[in-house]
């Protein structure tokens, strides 16, 4: 059972410490959900993103793809696709469409706990920061615990808990979600920081730590 946002606010935990050890330790292999490959492996950091159910419709997510496979220019190589294709969904992301349920602080602690619960038990959280509509986490996973199995959990805990709060009921998180593991220690470096400033680069706030649903705004309360 997860924290309770009521009675704790948004509990404490072991989180934010950089990993001693990044080479992985391969247990699992390559497998696809619909059209976004996933690696689940033991000892692996990995760069995690889910988003709210209306926070990028399908219909443009489409349209986005059919417009890069068609271009005719060298700008039409797969990993240039890839590139622009994710460059788009973060702009889009940033630019706060839908809902924005997480821009509430009690659903935003919801998701919060949720993160820091498991921390040091079933992974090791090391970044994490809660969008109006999308959440970036950064964790090491630890043996014996799925990648795939930690983020149902974490999606299907707080889903129930904020259509509670809401009053709501039907699909709160987007069935897909983005994960990458982390090739080296700059690598690390990079996501780490694009994860703390992302509420700074979508204009939300002037620094990290003004960011309270977030590693760098968590840690400067402590």
């Amino acid at each position: 059972m997860f924290g309770d946002e009521k009675s704790n606010g948004c509990i404490p935990g072991s989180a934010g410490i950089l990993p001693a050890v990044l080479t992985p330790k391969i247990s699992a292999g390559w497998h696809s959900r619909g059209y976004l490959p996933h690696f689940d492996a033991t000892g692996l950091i990995q760069s995690i993103t889910f988003r709210l159910r209306d926070s990028l419709p399908v219909k443009i997510l489409e349209q986005w793809k059919n417009e890069l496979s068609a271009l005719d220019t060298k700008d039409s190589r797969p990993h240039f696709q890839k590139f622009e294709l994710r460059k788009r969904i973060e702009q889009y992301e940033d630019a706060g469409h839908g809902a924005c349920f997480l821009r509430n602080p009690q659903i935003s602690c919801i998701v919060q706990n949720a993160l820091l619960h498991f921390d040091g038990e079933r992974y090791r959280l090391l970044e994490w920061c809660i969008m109006p509509n999308h959440v970036h986490v950064l964790i090491e996973t630890i043996t014996g615990f799925a990648l795939s199995a930690i983020i149902h959990s974490w999606k299907s805990f707080t889903a129930t808990k904020a259509n509670r709060l809401l009053g709501r009921t039907g699909e709160f998180w987007m069935h897909e979600h983005y994960d990458r593991f982390i090739r080296d220690e700059k690598h690390l470096g990079v996501i780490r920081n694009y994860i703390r400033n992302n509420p700074v680069k979508a204009g939300l706030v002037k620094t990290p730590q003004e960011w309270s649903a977030g590693s760098a705004g968590w840690m400067n309360t402590k």
